[in-house]
């Protein structure tokens, strides 16, 4: 085959969106939102609240967003986005104050840039997003706080595609670690108080961080209640251009969101939670779980709603469920109820609550 033939047809396959697992973001089209669609009053506490793998960072704010997972209808190839809705304004920004959407990416999944080395390689980002108006905003990475480098973008009341080129990290130091921590954050600034905006120009070259050149030139999103962003498309690959957007099946994305984050399924009253056992004594039931997926870590367990358990004659309120010799890829849960029958049979189910969920948590 010609060099050119072979080039022709090396781009007919980029324009289709093939040549699978370029993109390093996981849930970059916003489909997977285990923990629900919609988080209200947000901006006191860091957390993960709608789309999968993506982190709220607040600190210091007084300002407060709704966060929601929603369908859109004008952005050809993309019917999911990520959008947060400024619910109370804080016009007065705190030096230190700070709301952060970041993925935390684990080392395991980043060892193909070669960060540290001379064959490191340069990493295109690219991603929609509009807002209600006109704002600037930064996205950046950085390797565990250790270096960063930074970029401004613009957003309108339309969707864009932004794509930004950021150089091969030859000299950051130390390799990054070949393990399940977290090694490289994606981060996209959307308040800056003056302790990582008041720098005179934006650190756009890879080196260690100094905190006033992380965003500068930010604007406030919490500025006013009328400040909306949409947020979708997110793709983070190697090279220096931007090729089209990797779509992956929703069971792909879910079971890779899964490793982090799985959310027992519930959705109707008195469903099962496939968490199955005994009771072995009249307070307290052992049952067993295997999760999808092996998880990154040993997961911690919270739970909401109301359950039951049930044995073999009859069913139980469950006043606590916890979690005990658990790995990365089984647990056990222990579920107390009061007038069990030590040696019968248990199941959990939620007690008439489609809202209820069991979540095992190995988030970075």
């Amino acid at each position: 085959m010609s060099k050119a033939r072979e080039l022709a047809e090396l781009g007919a396959v980029y324009d289709s969106g093939a040549l699978s697992n370029r993109n390093i973001i996981i849930n970059g089209a916003m489909q997977v939102a285990q923990r629900g669609t919609s988080s209200t009053g947000l901006g006191a506490t860091t957390g993960y609240y709608t789309a999968d793998r993506w982190k709220h960072d607040f600190s210091n704010t007084s300002g407060r967003l709704t966060s929601s997972v929603v369908g859109i209808t004008d952005l050809a190839g993309f019917r999911s986005a990520l959008k947060f809705a400024c619910t109370t304004a804080d016009t007065s920004i705190a030096a230190n104050e700070l709301f952060v959407l970041n993925q935390p990416i684990e080392g395991f999944n980043i060892q193909s840039v070669g960060f540290g080395t001379a064959s490191a390689k340069p990493l295109t980002l690219s991603f929609y997003a509009k807002g209600n108006g006109n704002a600037q905003y930064t996205a950046q990475l950085q390797t565990g706080g250790s270096n960063e480098i930074s970029a401004s973008f613009n957003v309108t009341s339309s969707w864009q595609r932004f794509e930004i080129n950021f150089p091969a990290a030859t000299s950051v130091g130390s390799v990054l670690n070949n393990n399940n921590t977290t090694q490289l954050f994606l981060q996209f600034w959307l308040v800056a108080g003056s302790t990582y905006s008041g720098g005179t120009s934006l650190n756009t070259t890879w080196g260690s961080p100094n905190n006033n050149t992380m965003a500068v030139g930010n604007d406030n999103f919490f500025s006013s209640t009328s400040n909306e962003f949409f947020f979708t498309g997110v793709q983070l690959e190697l090279g220096t251009e931007a090729t089209p957007f990797e779509y992956r099946s929703y069971g792909d994305e879910l079971q890779r969101c899964q490793r982090y984050c799985f959310v027992t399924p519930t959705g109707q009253t008195y469903s099962w939670t496939a968490l199955s056992g005994y009771c072995n004594s009249t307070s307290n039931a052992l049952t067993f779980y295997q999760y999808p997926v092996r998880m990154r870590a040993t997961p911690t367990l919270a739970t909401s709603g109301s359950f039951q358990v049930a044995d073999a004659l009859s069913t139980y309120d469950i006043t606590s469920q916890s979690i005990a010799d658990a790995t990365d890829y089984t647990a056990r849960v222990d579920v107390g109820a009061s007038g069990l029958t030590a040696g019968r049979v248990a199941a959990v189910r939620n007690k008439n609550d489609a809202t209820a969920k069991i979540t095992f948590d190995a988030e970075l």
